[in-house]
């Protein structure tokens, strides 16, 4: 297939980076391999296909981390070309196309211009640019769980992500089209599949009932017959019923997030992308406005380390995390930079179990719409404290390097006179969509008999949920750690993902 000239290029391409793993600060990324698809727009029909292993300039990059990620090894791709090698082809199959990829924005974009920049050449330029994880999260929602490749393709049954780029982005394709499939049935019939019907079949859930309908408030009665049979149990049909991917404006100019907010769009109709840029890439309450951070110099080389393996983030608990392998590291946004904790190179989360309520819900802080910032606060371990001491270290250096001067605010809460009493406080994010907010954290409830059920909640209810997290009351938290730096105060907010509430 010959090439195209760059204004009558429309196709989409679906690209993917393996890398190494940064295992020391300063360390960059190396692609290892490049794979990429071009697709039809209209008929979503692969026309072409090309993928490369990738020789780094140092073998020595790839450790033994970065091949537990995606399995490749230095003498696989010691024989394989440079990226300058490649370089040529690399763009020539990306630039004046529309970019398509799963967390490209964040990772994979990065790494192209970054690899172009090693070579000083000029890297390609898209037309345009669908990140799929931004696309199906506002879109699909959280019914999928955390939105990862790997997680939306069991989910609709399509076998484990191989970290391996050719299949991948063809993954990532096939679960576009699952997405959108399952978007166009709610959207046909949305009598039928109603609000509600997008909790995951694997998710246990639990009807509880406080003598309100509804409309009153109180937890939802859930219809079972209204929940959709997962696709791994069911065949599955090669002809997708899936409008086009028809993005291209006149100009060309296409940007990558889709407005969730607006009232009566049609969900596949990317062309009401090109706004969403200059709007907020998320309506929950856990972004907090960002400062930008001016990158020193001896930030330079550090500055470009995002997320390992495009989308890995570990779950450790306090007690398996080596104090000394904890990073900070400053990564490219929307607003300038901002900050990512890391453990070993990798992104975490913390799990904590049996944590005691202190403090139950407080509604003290309001959004920009009046609707309250909820949080909570619990006694926190040993252990834990000395992790988020760590975590407090050396986010708080990187952000004077990087020359912010906002008052610290540490993530243990230690008062005056109760040292030896610390807190911490956990946030519950809340999410808005069509104009109707609810928890963005899952939320279950552990019985005395030990079984676990999701709480499903049919409004957004501070009281109720206040309720259920009294003070006394014993929960198992799954967070993240956000470090934030807004209106002259800075610290990492720890942000509720997944809650279970131990029934007294």
């Amino acid at each position: 297939m010959g090439s195209l000239p760059v204004e009558d290029r429309s196709e989409i391409v679906f690209f993917d980076v393996e890398t190494s793993v940064p295992t020391r600060p300063g360390q960059r990324f190396a692609i290892l391999e490049f794979g990429a698809i071009l697709v039809c727009p209209r008929r979503l029909t692969e026309l072409r296909n090309y993928s490369t292993l990738v020789r780094p300039a140092d073998l020595a990059v790839i450790s033994p981390l970065s091949e537990r990620c995606n399995g490749i090894t230095a003498d696989a791709v010691s024989t394989a070309p440079t990226f300058a090698d490649i370089a040529p082809l690399v763009y020539d199959l990306l630039h004046g196309r529309i970019w398509a990829g799963h967390n490209i924005i964040r990772f994979d974009c990065v790494r192209i211009r970054d690899a172009f920049a090693e070579i000083n050449q000029p890297p390609p330029q898209p037309k345009g640019t669908i990140d799929s994880l931004v696309l199906l999260t506002q879109k699909f929602g959280r019914r999928a769980g955390d939105m990862k490749m790997a997680t939306l393709a069991t989910y609709f049954g399509l076998g484990r992500q191989k970290h391996r780029s050719l299949d991948d982005v063809r993954m990532n394709l096939e679960v576009l089209k699952y997405c959108a499939t399952v978007l166009f049935l709610e959207s046909s019939l949305p009598d039928i599949f109603t609000a509600n019907c997008w909790v995951s079949p694997n998710a246990t859930t639990r009807s509880r009932s406080n003598g309100k309908s509804p409309s009153q408030g109180g937890l939802l009665n859930i219809n079972e017959d209204c929940i959709l049979s997962s696709p791994a149990t069911e065949s599955k049909d090669k002809n997708h019923p899936i409008l086009s991917f028809a993005m291209s404006s006149p100009k060309g100019d296409v940007s990558n997030i889709a407005d969730p907010n607006i009232d009566q769009l049609d969900p596949f109709d990317l062309r009401t992308l090109k706004d969403e840029l200059k709007r907020k890439s998320s309506k929950s309450d856990v972004a907090m406005e960002e400062k930008p951070m001016q990158e020193s110099p001896d930030l330079a080389s550090s500055s470009s380390v995002s997320q390992p393996c495009s989308s890995s983030i570990v779950i450790l608990e306090p007690d398996g995390i080596c104090i000394p392998s904890i990073d900070a590291s400053l990564v490219p946004s929307f607003r300038g930079h901002r900050i990512e904790l890391l453990h070993d190179g990798f992104l975490f989360q913390l799990h904590c179990t049996d944590l005691k309520v202190r403090f139950g819900i407080n509604t003290k802080f309001v959004d920009s719409t009046g609707r309250p910032r909820l949080s909570f606060v619990v006694d926190p371990s040993p252990s834990l404290c000395n992790v988020l001491d760590a975590c407090d270290r050396v986010t708080q250096k990187l952000t004077l390097d990087s020359g912010s001067s906002s008052d610290w605010r540490p993530a243990v809460i230690r008062k005056e006179g109760f040292f030896n009493y610390p807190t911490v406080r956990l946030h519950i994010p809340t999410a808005v969509v069509a104009d109707v907010a609810f928890y963005a954290t899952e939320i279950y409830q552990r019985e005395s008999s030990g079984t676990v059920q999701r709480l499903l909640f049919s409004k957004f209810d501070a009281a109720e949920l206040g309720s259920l997290l009294m003070p006394g009351t014993y929960v198992d938290a799954f967070f993240s750690l956000d470090p934030y730096d807004y209106q002259q105060n800075a610290g990492i907010k720890l942000v509720a993902k997944r809650l279970i509430i131990h029934s007294k």
